[in-house]
C-alpha cells in the first residue's frame, strides 16, 4: 500500500450497524474520513437493521448512506408486511438500494424457497422505485441468475457485492451489465487468487470496492491487527491488492471505483 496516499475512497459496503461497533461506531467514521474514505454506504440485512443503517446515515449526512433489504439468511422473517416497511425506508434521501438481498445456500440459514421469495419481491421493490440492487449470491448461482434475468430489462443497476465466483460466474454477471464488487477476499493468500486473476476480466466502468466491515480483514494489512474485526479505513488495502493485479496506480483504482460508485448509487 502507497504510503502517502492523497486518493478519495468510497466504502460500497459496510456493516456499520453491526453491534460489534456499538461501543466504538463514531470513533471508525473518525478513523474512516481520516484514512480518505469520502463516503460509505452502510448495508442493511433486516428491517431492523436496515432502520438503523437509515437512521446512521441520517446522523452523517452527505458521508454516510444505506441501503434497505432483507438478507438471504434472515428470508425467514421476510412477511407480508416487510415490502411496505422496506418502500418506506426507501423513501429517505439516504437510503440508496434495495438490500441485501439475494440467495445463499452455502450457510442456508433460511430454507431456499424462502430465499427465492424475499428475492423476487425485493427485486420487484427496486423496479417499482427504480432503484438500484445490493445483491449476494453464494453456492446459488444456478437459481440466482435467472431469477435476477427476468427482472433485469426493468431493474435500473446494481451490484454483485463480494464477488468470489468463477470465472463463468463473472461474466454471466457482467452480460447483465451489473457491477462488480470486491472485497478483502482478494487479499486472502489462501482462497482469493483465482479473484486476483479475475479482475482482469472486469471492465473498469464496472469495479466497486468495499470492505464488507467488520467481515473480511484483508490479510495483507501490515502489522498485522490485534483485533480480526475489519473496518472501513482497511479498504485502501483492499485497492492496493486490486492495483497490483491490475498494474495500475493505486489512485487510479480508488478513482475509477468512486465514479463507479457515485454512478451506481446517484451520491
Amino acid at each position: 500500500m502507497s504510503e502517502s496516499q492523497t486518493y478519495s475512497l468510497i466504502d460500497i459496503g459496510a456493516n456499520l450497524g453491526h453491534d460489534s461497533f456499538d461501543h466504538d461506531r463514531e470513533d471508525i467514521i473518525i478513523q474512516a474520513k481520516a484514512a480518505g474514505l469520502s463516503a460509505i454506504i452502510v448495508t442493511g440485512t433486516s428491517v431492523a437493521n436496515s432502520e438503523k443503517a437509515a437512521q446512521l446515515a441520517a446522523q452523517h449526512p452527505g458521508y454516510l448512506f444505506s441501503t434497505a433489504g432483507v438478507h438471504p439468511h434472515d428470508a425467514s422473517g421476510f412477511t407480508s408486511e416487510t415490502p411496505g416497511q422496506l418502500h418506506a425506508l426507501a423513501q429517505q434521501a439516504q437510503v440508496v438500494a434495495i438490500g441485501e438481498t439475494g440467495l445463499d445456500f452455502y450457510r442456508d440459514f433460511s430454507p431456499h424457497a424462502a430465499q427465492e421469495s424475499a428475492f423476487a419481491e425485493q427485486l420487484a421493490l427496486a423496479v417499482k422505485l427504480q432503484m438500484p440492487v445490493f445483491l449476494h449470491q453464494r453456492d446459488a448461482h444456478a437459481r440466482f441468475l435467472p431469477m435476477l434475468k427476468e427482472q433485469r430489462d426493468a431493474l435500473c443497476q446494481g451490484v454483485v457485492h463480494c464477488f468470489t465466483g468463477t470465472r463463468d460466474e463473472l461474466h454471466d454477471y457482467l452480460d447483465l451489465d451489473m457491477y462488480i464488487g470486491i472485497t478483502g477476499w482478494v487479499c486472502d493468500e489462501r482462497r482469493g487468487q483465482h479473484v486476483q486473476e479475475l479482475l482482469q476480466d472486469i471492465p473498469h466502468n464496472r469495479l466497486l470496492l468495499e470492505t464488507d466491515a467488520p467481515y473480511l480483514m484483508p490479510r495483507t494489512i501490515r502489522p498485522k491487527p490485534a483485533s480480526r474485526r475489519n473496518v472501513p479505513a482497511n479498504l485502501a488495502w483492499v485497492v492496493a491488492m486490486v492495483a497490483s493485479c491490475l498494474q495500475l496506480p493505486e489512485a487510479k483504482v480508488a478513482d475509477l471505483s468512486c465514479r463507479n460508485a457515485i454512478d451506481l448509487f446517484n451520491l
